[in-house]
């Protein structure tokens, strides 16, 4: 399966590309960019322990696909990562007029810290909107393009689950 992964999901650029295969043996064949990568991934509880060239890395995520957080080795990122199927499928909806790019949901549950905009504000690519406290961090959610807001769905203080509407874009 063919997986466009971008690091920073704020911005336009190329995604990586990553091409996984699980071979009969349950082993995966990676490569990335190209260039092969030798991957052993095991499910421990909640968390995936993860062997990259020979350096482990415990990787725990959260929110759903295409845009997840992941947290490595303490640091908490966000990416957004979509296969060629989720693409295909995309693509599909936007021909029939879909609305998916209008709508912020919460990519995890947790507490609203902060409102950063009100309706009515104009909004650039990568500006911060909202801050979310999960698992005792902060994470500020930012705007994917350029837009109008046009409803706040929550307020500071507000809990939310994973998925919940936070902002609609006019």
């Amino acid at each position: 399966m063919r997986y466009y992964v971008n690091l920073d999901p704020s911005s336009s650029a190329e995604p990586l590309l990553v091409d996984v295969t699980e071979l009969p043996t349950g082993a995966l064949d990676v490569s990335v960019g190209g260039r092969r990568v030798d991957v052993d991934v095991v499910a421990l509880g909640g968390t995936l322990s993860v062997r990259i060239d020979g350096q482990m890395v415990d990787l725990t995520t959260e929110g759903t696909p295409p845009d997840v957080g992941a947290v490595a080795s303490g640091h908490r990122s966000y990416v957004r990562v979509e296969s060629e199927r989720m693409r295909a499928a995309d693509a599909a909806k936007k021909t029939k007029g879909g609305s998916g790019d209008r709508l912020l949901k919460s990519p995890m549950p947790g507490r609203v810290v902060k409102v950063l905009v009100k309706p009515g504000d104009e909004v650039a690519a990568g500006q911060p909107l909202l801050v979310v406290e999960a698992m005792k961090m902060e994470n500020e959610l930012k705007a994917k393009a350029p837009a109008k807001i046009a409803e706040i769905h929550v307020e500071a203080g507000a809990t939310v689950e994973a998925g919940a509407k936070l902002v609609t874009f006019a």
